[in-house]
This record gives C-alpha cells, sequence and structure tokens, in this order.
C-alpha cells in the first residue's frame, strides 16, 4: 500500500480525492500498489468532511513515516517550496502541479531528489490533463528537440475564440470566462501571457537540460486585440492565439508568449475554447502534437494521479531528468525571426513599408485602414521600417521553423 498527503483541498486537491475514490480499483491495478490518501493540508478546516484526514499542522504528514508520497496542489511558493523541500528532505516523494514552483525551483528539487533516489514528478504544471512533460523527459529522450509550441493557457483560449467567433469584446468574453470558472477573479497571468510562458519555460528546461528563466522570454498578453485585428486576420486566412513558441539551436532558445497570428490550414488554429495544444519538434521524430483540456478539477486531477501511479510504481527507484540549474541562454527577442500582419491607418503615403508583391487588405467596415503581411524579419527590422508609423498594429505569424 502506498500512502499519501495531499497539501492543498481546493479544486484539483478534491478532485484528486474524487478520482482516487471512484477509479480506485483501476488505479490500483496500474500501480499494482493501492493508493490512500492518509492526510490532507489545508488551513480551512474541512474535518467535517474528511474526519481524521484532515490536518492543519503540516509536521503530522511530515513527521509520519508511514506517509510516503506528498502531492503539493496548494499553488504560489509560500509556503509549497518550504514544504516541498521538506518533504524530499525527510525522505518522502513529491509530485505537483505548481508551475510557478516547478520553473523557480524545479532544477534544484529535482537534484535533491535524485541525491535521496526519491522523484519529484510535476505533470499536471504544464498542460493540465495533456500528457506533454512525460514524453518530452522519456518518449523523446533518445532525439534533438528543436522547438516546442503551441497554446497553453485555456482561459485566454477561451477569451480568443469568443471574441473571434462570435464577435465578443474583450470585457464581455473575460466575465464569461470568469462566470464559467475559467478566469480568475485577478485574471492577470493568463491573459498577461505569464502562465503560458512559465508552462514554456518548464518544457523548454526539460527539452535543453538546462534551466530556462521565464523573465527573459518576451510576454505579451490578450489584452489589445481588438475586433479590427480578428476582421483583418480572417481577411488573410488566420485565426489569432494566445501562442508560445520556443525555438532552440546551438546558441540558445528563442522565446515569446504573446497572441500570434495562425493559418487555418495549421491543426493548432483548431483548438479552440478552454483546450491546449503543444506542438514538439524533434529531428529525428519530426512533429509530435498534444491536443486536450489544459485546466479544469478533473484533467489535473488525473494527471497528478497519473504522478502518482508512476512514483508507487517506482518507490525504491528514482526517474532521471536532465535539468541543470546551469543557465539556457535566451536570447533577445530583436532577433526573432517571422512574417508579421502590419495594419496601419494610411492618412500618409505607405507605399514604402508595404513589401514587394505584398496582398493588400481593405475592408469596407473599417475605411482608411489597409493590412499585410511583411516577409520573414526580425523584430528589430520590422520595427525600423515602420518608424514612420508609430500607430502601426503589428501582430506576429506562427510558423513552425523549417525543418534541417
Amino acid at each position: 500500500m502506498a500512502q499519501i498527503a495531499i497539501l492543498g483541498y481546493g479544486i484539483v486537491g478534491s478532485g484528486i480525492t474524487q478520482v482516487l475514490r471512484q477509479n480506485s480499483s483501476h488505479i490500483q491495478k496500474r500501480a499494482g500498489n493501492a493508493i490512500t490518501v492518509k492526510r490532507v493540508l489545508d488551513l480551512r478546516d474541512f474535518s467535517q468532511e474528511l474526519g481524521q484526514m484532515y490536518t492543519g499542522n503540516y509536521n503530522d504528514i511530515l513527521n509520519d513515516d508511514d506517509i510516503q508520497i506528498v502531492v503539493e496542489v496548494i499553488g504560489g511558493l509560500d509556503p509549497a517550496y518550504d514544504y516541498v523541500k521538506r518533504a524530499l528532505l525527510q525522505g518522502k516523494h513529491v509530485c505537483t502541479s505548481n508551475k510557478e514552483l516547478v520553473i523557480k525551483h524545479g532544477a534544484e528539487l529535482l537534484a535533491i531528489a535524485a541525491e535521496r533516489n526519491l522523484n519529484f514528478l510535476f505533470e499536471a504544471s504544464v498542460g493540465g490533463g495533456i500528457p506533454v512533460v512525460r514524453p518530452i523527459n522519456l518518449a523523446l529522450c533518445t532525439d534533438e528537440i528543436v522547438a516546442v509550441s503551441g497554446i497553453l493557457n485555456g482561459t485566454s483560449n477561451y477569451m480568443l475564440t469568443q471574441m473571434y467567433n462570435f464577435g465578443d469584446s474583450y470585457e464581455e468574453a473575460l466575465k464569461k470566462a470568469q462566470e464559467l470558472g475559467y478566469a480568475e477573479k485577478d485574471p492577470t497571468a493568463d491573459v498577461g501571457g505569464l502562465d503560458a510562458c512559465r508552462k514554456l519555460s518548464i518544457l523548454l528546461s526539460l527539452a535543453t537540460g538546462k534551466q530556462v528563466d521565464y523573465e527573459d522570454v518576451l510576454t505579451e498578453g490578450i489584452s489589445d486585440i481588438t475586433p479590427a485585428d480578428f476582421a483583418f486576420a480572417r481577411a488573410l486566412g488566420f485565426s489569432i492565439k494566445p501562442m508560445v513558441d520556443g525555438r532552440i539551436d546551438p546558441s540558445g532558445v528563442s522565446a515569446i508568449s504573446a497572441p500570434m497570428l495562425v493559418h487555418h490550414q495549421h491543426p493548432l488554429s483548431s483548438v479552440r475554447g478552454v483546450f491546449n495544444g503543444v506542438k514538439v519538434q524533434a529531428k529525428a521524430t519530426g512533429d509530435v502534437m498534444f491536443y486536450g483540456q489544459g485546466a479544469g478539477q478533473l484533467p489535473t486531477a488525473g494527471a497528478v494521479i497519473s504522478d502518482i501511479v508512476d512514483i508507487a510504481k517506482h518507490l525504491h527507484r528514482h526517474i532521471e531528468f536532465i535539468w541543470s540549474p546551469e543557465k539556457t541562454i535566451v536570447l533577445p527577442p530583436d532577433g526573432y525571426v517571422t512574417r508579421k500582419m502590419v495594419r496601419i491607418s494610411y492618412d500618409k503615403p505607405v507605399d514604402s513599408v508595404i513589401p514587394p508583391k505584398a496582398a493588400v487588405v481593405k475592408l469596407d467596415e473599417y475605411p482608411g485602414q489597409i493590412a499585410w503581411l511583411t516577409v520573414a524579419e526580425s523584430e528589430e527590422t520590422t520595427r525600423a521600417k515602420l518608424k514612420d508609423f508609430p500607430q502601426a498594429k503589428v501582430l506576429r505569424v506562427y510558423e513552425p521553423i523549417s525543418e534541417g
């Protein structure tokens, strides 16, 4: 029997207990071991619901030798980092859904686990119910990953879907997302691109084997996307998605988290609502896509339980991760190369900035405005060309890096 403790009895923590209870026989077959919840820690008093399982004192978990696995779903860094580190130092395995904890302290916590023949797993920290951490660490470990891209935030994707498909304003889409529980009361991390940026940084750290600091990644939100942007993007054959794009080469990584145009023929264009999609490009394997619910109680709980099962099967064997605290160089954003949609009001001559043979779009509903696609060029080059047009709106086009 493997006994676990859950830190945090919110949406995900309660979902874990629900799934463990409902699927106990199936999970036991997969784990080769019965998995039982011995303790649940929360600042709120759940003693009436949980009985003797409930505790408000972390030492009840830390000093209980029967508890082999600690599941952290509190979120944030304080007290999660302290609790997780102390659990590992006390000889307990840990799994977590906490993306902030993983990207800030993942290398350190993995090293502690390795030293003590323990496991620190974090599948649910990136794609909710989408299994992507394990494939990158195991299935693709013999290949050279050259790019990781996709949609990693369900809140922003839901909002842009509402705005693109149904004509909602930004404020209307946000209100609906909050009413449906897709967006927090303070949605800044989601709509500002930070949540997706952290997830991308975790995947790039695993792909490169070195720490990628999310603070170094160019990050932009969706709050400036307007109906005009959608209209011109649609006319050019694109949707607008909250994308992440990380490209790996010997000199470092080029990474961005921002709304981008995605061509209607690309599979990521059809990832709608709260769903996420992750695309991994590797030299030998080629393109691998992962699609599913990127958040929510039961999908995230399921991903956490997959880690619990993995640990239960490897209680006395360390699962290796290559993630050094040595920094991966994040290249300056000025060098990020892609095509872009430029939208501009032509109150003065614009011929000098329109590329030769570019298809220029005009729309009756937006008189006095035009849009076109640039050639593939760096951020610095685009800015230089548009220096006399400070009012120009620029949106990047997502395009996978070419093979080889």
